[in-house]
């Protein structure tokens, strides 16, 4: 049997964060390791204890909190990677990303990595389809960047529209894909 491939979940301020609870446990199932780096305003939606029970290691936020070893946290979990996921990927991140800052550790580890990077958005039909929003997409994947596009359905606003992360299966269905190149 081959080594176990290393995934690192970014997870982002978005409503649909709940469902990263469940891609945790269906990643883990499927043989994956994961570490999960949330962004600060994620931790409004969750605590970290919750993806620590469920991944079974710490969970990762700040870029400047005490090392754990002498490693350089945010290169260290970029060049451990077979695969860095974000799910739920606002907005927010999407055009960071876009633009190239480096301001917090999910951004940080992303630049630093040379590992495929998958992103699935979960947002609002408005922002999703906003033409900024749909210019850093089309950036980030002549970049190589990869996405699982949102699905229609009932968002948190209460309308129903495109935006809505798409179903776990879909996303670790990509995940396999990729993994098993």
């Amino acid at each position: 049997m081959g080594k176990q491939k290393k995934i690192i979940l970014g997870v982002t301020a978005s409503v649909a964060i709940y469902k990263a609870c469940e891609l945790v446990r269906r990643l883990k199932d499927k043989g994956y390791a994961l570490d999960v780096v949330m962004t600060e305003d994620s931790k409004e939606f969750i605590r970290p204890i919750l993806f620590e029970s469920l991944a079974g290691s710490s969970v990762h936020s700040g870029l400047f909190t005490g090392p754990t070893s002498w490693d350089i946290e945010h290169v260290s979990l970029a060049d451990k990677a077979d695969l860095v996921l974000i799910a739920p990927a606002t907005a927010h991140i999407i055009a960071k990303l876009a633009a190239g800052l480096c301001d917090d550790l999910l951004s940080c580890v992303v630049c630093a990595t040379r590992a495929p990077v998958l992103i699935c958005p979960a947002m609002n039909e408005n922002m999703f389809v906003h033409p900024i929003t749909r210019q850093n997409i089309k950036k980030l994947e002549t970049a190589g960047y990869r996405f699982v596009q949102p699905r229609k359905g009932m968002l948190a606003c209460g309308k129903e529209g495109a935006g809505c992360l798409a179903e776990v299966e879909t996303i670790v269905k990509e995940v396999g894909k990729i993994l098993a190149t």
